[in-house]
């Protein structure tokens, strides 16, 4: 081929309905690429130049959409707004404070979500789907986003396929193309051309990108990449948005709150001001002000940060995230749903022995012949047996001493045709000739599927089979039966088998697995096993490890029951085993019905409904690639002991979280209802809008330390959540409180220190700013006395720094422009008491307060499930009636 050919693929064949039409013979010549071969590294980097990552889109951290989302702030257009008409009235002094008090807001703000969005760059580039790809006559696993039109692709099970092929070999491939044709049935796909303007549905000679690959293998040439496949072309025109997670949804619920409580207090407060005669425009941006008072406006920046921050922290411990938002919806978390290979086992699986099903034929003969027969039937060997992603089990087999000793007999033998496994099957097939030319069909999998398809099973080998499950051990069932004349495996040719033995493997408990299970029942979260293992197996090892007692609940089991005893059986079961994969999405989805957070831990294309279905879906970074694009979260170790650091840290971040809430809504809340009170009898405004928003400018600085704070390990020990109910009592209750003191703080200025409007000003600024910073000590956590519990050093310098700069204030040269007066020094004398008696009045209120929501909590996420299981049972006894 010359490189003429090389360098211009012909663009006829670049999108999967064009090369769909032609014989693969034409689709190779026109990208100019052998079958054997591939392409040369050289022309790879050439087309790579050309055509670009094959990538739909990706995540970046866009400067102007961050900007955008800080400046789009309704309250921020009134603020603006606001300073343009004291601008234009004279007041020019009060629109450059106000000026520059949201250019300060707003780049506080921007810093930090940009910050968060590079964190969610980093994590989503440690984050890799790979393939096989043949290139220079090998074949090599490369990351998908290298590929480029003229790539050679082998797909196996559960891959996800990575751009549009052209078929060029297939073995009983079938992919779910669900995703682009919403046919829910599989797609049967072959490599003959189809006519010119077939549907997308009937595409059958091409794999497409964004599709699965759900049963047997194949061999393609990639015809288009990126956005010129037709997933890409399908997502370019479309403004997709990912669904609100719990937490986001909580967020919003929350600022409606302050929406409504900063509508009703503005209007108030201004319809106050002009019924008492004061100037309009003074009043219109004093109630202004009080809504930005009252509404944390560094909230966004300090929830960006808590989960950048707690992203990277999460990052260091193995965790990634692939939407920051999901860090909260794992600390919701309450049930666990997990495999057992390799989360509980050590996921390494040793080839131990094999056992013959002739009861006279035990000896070392017989077990040769298991294995020799079990070495035929493995998928896509080469050679050494080996292929690039193989089976692990099959690798286990073939890398085992006993496997090297017949590796030269092998060789008498020839593989005509593999019917490869699928999980409906549970088991493959192998078409192999002998040097004798006789043709025998070698069939290997799961014991129980692998039996119904045999002849005459010995009892004996039955017990023997049941004695390697009570041991813990894997098995593999191995039969043959002998043809002639066939050249292809289908699902058909598996019957009439006779069983030649049994391959044991040996996958033990992770020595440290109990430990990790006994982390996370102290976290407060039920771990419950799905798998698709042999239920005694599975019963072994959980039993092993402490978790759970009693029998396992089977895929056949689950047929039997409808949804509300079901629900009732999950309660009790911990061990499911022999399940499908719509079983799975099914127990997770009844167990989210019966209230609190599910969350699903799994890495095979088995697991991906079921990892939609969940909370929270949980992958390993070494699974299939439709799991982890299924998966919220993928951790970089298959183990329970980072799941549980993950856990820990989404509470942390949540607890963290919901500390500024707390303290904007009840303090701010407090201060602008105070000013709101002061306004009807003083004949000044008790603070300038300039005033208020500098002092809720500084207030919201200190809290910006609120994320690197600790929290108190009582707090992590249950699923933590939004509860606006909690929140809107909480404000109500403290707000007052401090409302206490801004009055005595008003008695003081006017009746001891018989102060004018700016010394009257200074001393509430200093008051207000002073109290509502310093009592996050109290407010953090809820141990009494709060000194109990330690703040970071981080948070403990910044508030006393913000409460050390506003008392100087009124002192400095910026005094007379901020409109403030100094203050006298009995002054601080009386602010010191008054801060000092406000932290006591804030912890007796405390100890009142969470003694009373402790006896009016909310239910619990068990009290919803014992409710809705109620509910549930109701409902099938109507029904049970009605049919009687």
């Amino acid at each position: 081929m010359t490189a003429a050919a090389l360098s211009q693929p012909a663009a006829s064949v670049h999108e999967a309905a064009s090369a769909a039409s032609l014989p693969t013979a034409d689709v190779l010549r026109g990208l100019g690429v052998t079958a054997e071969q591939g392409l040369p590294g050289e022309e790879v980097a050439r087309r790579q130049a050309e055509y670009g990552p094959n990538a739909v889109a990706s995540h970046k951290a866009r400067m102007l959409s961050v900007l955008w989302h800080q400046l789009r702030s309704p309250l921020l257009g009134l603020l603006i707004a606001a300073a343009a008409v004291s601008f234009l009235v004279g007041e020019r002094s009060d629109a450059v404070i106000i000026g520059v008090i949201v250019a300060v807001s707003v780049g506080l703000g921007f810093v930090n979500e940009y910050r968060a969005e590079k964190a969610a760059e980093a994590l989503h580039s440690q984050i890799h789907h790979t393939t096989v790809v043949v290139r220079d006559g090998r074949p090599g696993t490369v990351d998908v986003t290298a590929l480029v039109p003229g790539d050679l692709v082998e797909l196996k099970l559960g891959d996800i396929v990575p751009a549009d092929l052209r078929l060029l070999a297939v073995t009983g491939l079938e992919c779910d193309e669900s995703v682009l044709t919403g046919e829910s049935l599989p797609t049967d796909k072959h490599t003959d051309p189809v006519p010119a303007g077939t549907t997308l549905a009937e595409l059958s000679g091409c794999a497409l990108m964004g599709t699965v690959v759900h049963a047997g293998s194949a061999t393609g040439l990639v015809v288009a990449t990126g956005p010129r496949t037709e997933f890409g072309k399908i997502a370019a025109g479309l403004d997709t948005h990912p669904l609100d997670t719990e937490f986001q949804v909580g967020l919003r619920k929350f600022s409606m709150l302050l929406v409504y409580v900063a509508g009703a207090l503005t209007t108030t407060i201004f319809v106050m001001n002009v019924v008492l005669h004061k100037p309009i425009i003074d009043a219109l941006l004093f109630s202004l002000a009080i809504a930005v008072g009252i509404t944390p406006q560094l909230l966004p920046a300090v929830v960006s940060t808590s989960l950048a921050a707690g992203s990277r922290r999460m990052s260091r411990r193995k965790v990634l995230v692939k939407r920051l938002v999901c860090i909260e919806d794992l600390g919701d978390v309450d049930v666990l749903f997990t495999d057992k290979t390799g989360t509980l086992t050590a996921g390494r699986i040793d080839y131990e022995h094999a056992v013959s099903a002739d009861p006279g034929d035990d000896g070392a003969a017989g077990q040769e012949a298991v294995l020799r027969w079990g070495l035929l039937c493995t998928e896509n060997s080469g050679a050494d047996g080996l292929a690039v992603g193989g089976n692990p089990l099959d690798q286990a087999l073939w890398q085992s001493p006993a496997a090297q000793t017949l590796h030269p007999a092998l060789a008498d033998y020839a593989r005509l045709a593999t019917l490869p496994f699928d999980h409906e099957r549970r088991m493959a097939s192998t078409l192999v000739r002998d040097g004798a030319g006789q043709r025998t069909i070698v069939t290997k999998g799961a014991p129980e599927s692998v039996l119904d398809r045999c002849v005459d099973v010995p009892e004996a080998a039955r017990k023997a089979l049941d004695a390697e499950f009570a041991a813990g051990n894997r098995v593999v069932a191995v039969a043959t039966r002998p043809v002639s004349g066939m050249s292809q495996v289908t699902p058909d040719d598996e019957r009439g088998l006779i069983l030649v033995g049994f391959l044991v493997f040996l996958d033990p408990p992770k020595q440290d697995a109990a430990q990790a299970l006994r982390r996370l029942a102290d976290l407060g979260i039920t771990v419950k096993v799905v798998t698709g293992d042999n239920a005694a197996v599975a019963l072994k090892v959980c039993h092993d490890l402490g978790l759970g007692r009693g029998d396992a609940l089977t895929g056949t089991d689950l047929d039997k029951l409808d949804d509300t005893r079901l629900a009732a059986a999950i309660a009790t079961t911990t061990v499911f085993a022999r399940v499908s994969p719509e079983d799975k999405a099914r127990i997770v989805r009844v167990q989210r019905l019966t209230g609190g957070g599910v969350a699903f831990l799994g890495d095979g294309v088995n697991d991906a409904l079921a990892l939609h279905a969940a909370d929270v879906g949980i992958s390993v970074d070494s699974a299939t690639d439709v799991a982890k694009d299924a998966a919220d979260v993928i951790l970089l170790e298959k183990d329970l002991d980072v799941l549980a650091d993950g856990v820990a840290e989404g509470r942390r971040i949540f607890a963290n979280t919901i500390k500024y809430v707390l303290m904007g809504t009840s303090s701010n809340f407090g201060n602008m209802a105070s000013a709101a009170g002061a306004s009807l009898f003083l004949s000044f405004l008790p603070m300038l809008p300039s005033q208020i928003l500098l002092n809720n400018l500084l207030y919201d600085t200190s809290q910006l330390a609120i994320p690197t704070d600790n929290v108190d390990e009582e707090q992590l020990r249950k699923p933590s959540h939004w509860d606006i109910g909690f929140i809107r009592r909480f404000m109500i209750y403290f707000g007052p409180l401090s409302s206490v003191f801004d009055f005595i703080t008003f008695g003081v200025m006017l009746w001891v220190f018989h102060s004018g409007p700016a010394q009257f000003r200074s001393g509430w600024f200093v008051e207000s700013l002073a109290t509502q910073t310093l009592v996050i000590f109290a407010i953090r956590t809820r141990r009494i006395p709060f000194f109990r519990s330690h703040p970071s050093l981080p948070l403990t310098l910044a508030a006393l720094t913000v409460v050390a700069i506003g008392a100087v204030l009124p002192a400095t040269p910026l005094a007379h422009t901020l409109g403030f007066q100094p203050l006298p020094a009995a002054y601080f004398a009386a602010l010191a008491g008054m801060v000092i008696g406000y932290l006591v009045l804030i912890e007796i209120g405390k100890k009142i307060f969470y003694r009373a929501a402790a006896t009016t909590a909310p239910r619990t996420h068990a009290d919803k499930s014992r409710r809705n299981l109620r509910h549930l049972r109701r409902r099938a006894a109507r029904f049970s009636t009605a049919e009687r």
